[in-house]
């Protein structure tokens, strides 16, 4: 496929000279060269395409930060800590538990009110919605929360902490970690370029569960005593699992109709929902239904 049919079939010929790349591709014989057009062919579609109310926020001006922090978590969780805490006795972190799983419930109820009259209580369509790009008073609403909503991913990498300063290493899945490293990265992306919008529903869902799962947490963190009151753990793994099905047929819907949405992360979103609806499902069974199959 030659470069013109690559840049027409994904939209990008909008924003950039197909012939002018073309030219000085052919042209271009040196490998810094290369690098270099390559370098300002990005900025130039980055530049183009990118939400320009958000460009200049913290951290969304370059995916940098995002990605170092993220490699930061992965080797602290993976090799730094486990290291520190081998010959460590575990912390009990009763109370900061309970006031971080607190203020979880608290900051995902926020975000959730905010889905919610930001657009999608009355205003955005369940079946396509576009991003509104304007400055008006609701559309800069929901940016904002997009913002608040990466920034709450960001927070949310001392889920894993925790598991190692307590030494519950087990916990630290495939799942859990996919979950924590994948998301920073998604909600700068949808801070950049589609801040609101169709995609923002997944993110509505998400905050839902969110306040049900840390408040089960919270109070899991309280003791022995309350264990009573959190049986129903297995219906919260099914309640995530209605998460990422629900996602899918909203996702799907893009596939189908057009409002101005780019296609491409309706597919995307459908990928994502289907990957985590069979890790939590692997999960699932192997928490759940082994064990009373073993019992049986």
């Amino acid at each position: 496929m030659s470069l013109e049919k690559i840049y027409k079939f994904t939209g990008l010929d909008e924003f950039v000279n197909v012939t002018e790349i073309q030219d000085n591709f052919t042209s271009t014989t040196e490998m810094a060269g290369l690098v270099r057009l390559a370098l300002d062919q990005y900025v130039t579609i980055v530049d183009k395409v990118s939400d320009p109310r958000t460009t200049d926020w913290p951290l969304i001006d370059t995916p940098i930060p995002t990605i170092i922090m993220v490699l930061i978590y992965l080797y602290i969780v993976l090799f730094l800590g486990p290291r520190l805490m081998m010959n460590q006795k575990p912390f009990k972190l009763k109370e900061v538990l309970i006031l971080y799983n607190g203020g979880q419930v608290l900051f995902s109820l926020y975000m959730l009110y905010e889905h919610l009259m930001s657009g999608w209580f009355l205003d955005y369509s369940y079946k396509c919605q576009p991003v509104d790009y304007s400055n008006n008073q609701k559309a800069m609403r929901m940016a904002n929360l997009c913002w608040w909503y990466y920034i709450s991913k960001l927070t949310e990498f001392a889920d894993t902490i925790f598991f190692i300063l307590r030494k519950k290493n087990s916990q630290v899945t495939l799942l859990h970690l996919y979950h924590h490293s994948l998301t920073p990265i998604e909600t700068w992306f949808l801070v950049k370029f589609l801040a609101g919008g169709h995609g923002t529903f997944s993110n509505l869902i998400n905050n839902l569960i969110h306040v049900i799962m840390y408040f089960y947490y919270m109070v899991a963190a309280m003791g022995p005593k309350y264990q009573k009151y959190i049986w129903w753990k297995k219906h919260l793994t099914t309640m995530q699992l209605a998460q990422f099905f629900l996602v899918f047929i909203h996702s799907a819907q893009l596939l189908f109709v057009d409002c101005g949405y780019p296609r491409f992360m309706g597919a995307i979103l459908l990928l994502h929902s289907t990957i985590f609806f069979g890790l939590f499902s692997h999960f699932y069974y192997q928490t759940y239904s082994k064990d009373r199959k073993k019992q049986v």
